[in-house]
């Protein structure tokens, strides 16, 4: 799908990262294609651009029995509904990697792969140049979606650098076996902390679960489908200038079985956060310490955004400033540059755009950015 001219590749659009945020961007751009030429259109060309040398995106690199916090048919992609999950709870992160490689295959979306980018700046021209490990792209516009899972977050709390035990984020932590019998302190709020310890806790001597203030649980009737609306009506609050009610009003933890188990019977409950890591344990506020053995930072992520660095795109508060481009309604345009659309990061480029059932229609909007961007260029007499 993508065309040469002189040295390096030129295309349209050069989507970055092949998650379910670029798969959905690959699946509107490969209809938008379509589209056009059926009308007899000018062509739309693009690429994805994947660091993975497998589908899946991050999927693959999470712990086994990280669940869903939706069924199934609530967490598709568009076009083509997830496959039904047989089990009695929510489907797993690898029925999440078969439905990802099955759906890029599907849809025979260009994916090139494994292919690093190392940065996109501007180039001569409209054009944008999308550096990468296997030769350089010359694109009209970039869509970026490298998600936040290459860039794990870790609070800086005294006495870490001390302690003498294993550590481990979220993003490498593998099950439960490796503690088996140790004294485990989970440090986290939200539900990445709270199915790490409804995992962990049948396994190990002694489990701490602790945040900084206390997680708030969600109904047990609300999951991925209720956060999905109540997303999707604050950005439309917002833009109509009435009071928001955002997700985190509902709560911080999705009560998915495991979970739900785990509190009920097993008696998961979250502490203080502690005043500080030791050589051999832990030390809360109150004086009490602890011994440990491991500690397991589910502290979430950072958007991995260090290739459009060069850009020098705005930001404020922790990413980048967006912008809805015209005649549209996501905020998915970089603010002041028309030529980046970002898509997947979370709700400051379209409400729970993070998520799978969520990031269709910040995709179909991107598209449509990069149509409008291309038939500008093409009436100007730029091609």
């Amino acid at each position: 799908m993508s065309e040469r001219r002189g040295t390096d590749p030129q295309v349209d659009v050069c989507v970055i990262g092949a998650g379910q945020a670029g798969l959905a961007a690959g699946f509107y751009l490969q209809r938008a294609d379509r589209e056009r030429r059926r009308r007899g259109d000018r062509a739309l060309s693009w690429v994805v651009l994947d660091a993975h040398d497998r589908p899946g995106g991050s999927w693959p690199e999470t712990w086994p029995s990280l669940r869903l916090f939706s069924p199934a048919a609530y967490s598709s992609l568009p076009g083509w509904p997830m496959p039904r999950w047989s089990g009695e709870d929510n489907p797993p992160a690898s029925h999440v990697v078969a439905y990802l490689r099955d759906y890029e295959q599907r849809y025979g979306l260009d994916v090139r792969r494994p292919v690093r980018v190392h940065e996109a700046r501007r180039d001569d021209g409209e054009r944008l140049r999308v550096r990468t490990d296997h030769g350089d792209w010359s694109a009209r516009s970039v869509i970026s979606a490298t998600g936040t899972q290459s860039r794990p977050f870790v609070p800086a709390v005294p006495g870490a650098d001390e302690f003498e035990g294993t550590q481990v984020h979220t993003a490498g932590y593998r099950g439960p076996t490796a503690y088996a019998g140790q004294r485990v302190l989970v440090v986290g709020g939200a539900n990445s902390a709270a199915q790490v310890a409804a995992d962990l806790l049948p396994s190990v001597e002694r489990l701490h679960w602790a945040a900084l203030r206390p997680p708030r649980y969600l109904p047990d009737h609300v999951d991925g489908r209720v956060l999905f609306e109540t997303a999707t009506q604050a950005v439309r609050d917002r833009a109509a200038g009435r009071p928001t009610r955002g997700v985190a009003s509902l709560g911080d933890v999705v009560a998915v079985p495991a979970v739900r188990e785990a509190r009920d019977r097993g008696g998961l409950r979250a502490v203080p956060m502690v005043e500080r890591l030791t050589r051999t344990g832990a030390r809360w506020p109150d004086g009490r310490e602890e011994p440990l053995d491991a500690v397991v930072w589910a502290t979430g992520f950072r958007p991995a955004l260090g290739h459009l660095r060069s850009l020098g795109l705005a930001s404020a508060g922790g990413h980048l400033l967006t912008e809805a481009p015209a005649g549209g309604t996501m905020p998915v345009q970089a603010a002041g540059e028309p030529r980046v659309l970002l898509l997947g990061y979370g709700d400051w480029c379209g409400p729970a755009s993070a998520t799978l059932v969520g990031v269709g229609r910040p995709a179909r909007e991107a598209v449509a950015a990069v149509e409008a961007l291309v038939d500008r260029s093409a009436g100007s007499g730029e091609d």
